[in-house]
């Protein structure tokens, strides 16, 4: 029997704005300043303009791994969902990161990649 292709390609992300949270008379050592952010909006990160990011509060460990995660549709009961700041990798720093989602937005598998989406296996087999 021949397979079957799904006709909709489409999946849904989440856009996040992730925000520094500087504890008040408290010594950050990331170069942060409260108010400083970015946004994500599919696979585009943009940073207002001026302002810059650490990478080492970015990627060491701290939020660049879950921000893909975040992007997804998750259980309400998923501390994926619930759990929204992240601390700064530096022991020594007490500033944190808040993920916040702020809209879903949709995307075409077709329009992001060019790898074909495996047809559907037989619901009878």
């Amino acid at each position: 029997m021949p397979q079957k292709l799904c006709s909709d390609d489409s999946f849904q992300l989440y856009d996040l704005r992730i925000e520094v949270i500087c504890p008040p008379n408290e010594r950050i050592l990331c170069g942060a300043k409260p108010g400083d952010h970015f946004i994500l909006q599919g696979e585009m990160l943009q940073l207002p303009s001026g302002q810059g990011f650490s990478i080492y509060s970015l990627g060491l460990g701290a939020v660049l791994p879950l921000l893909a995660a975040k992007q997804r549709v998750t259980h309400p009961h998923d501390w994926m969902t619930t759990d929204t700041e992240v601390a700064c990798p530096d022991p020594h720093c007490r500033s944190r990161l808040r993920i916040v989602r702020t809209g879903l937005r949709t995307f075409r598998h077709a329009e992001v990649t060019v790898v074909p989406i495996p047809p559907l296996g037989d619901p009878e087999e």
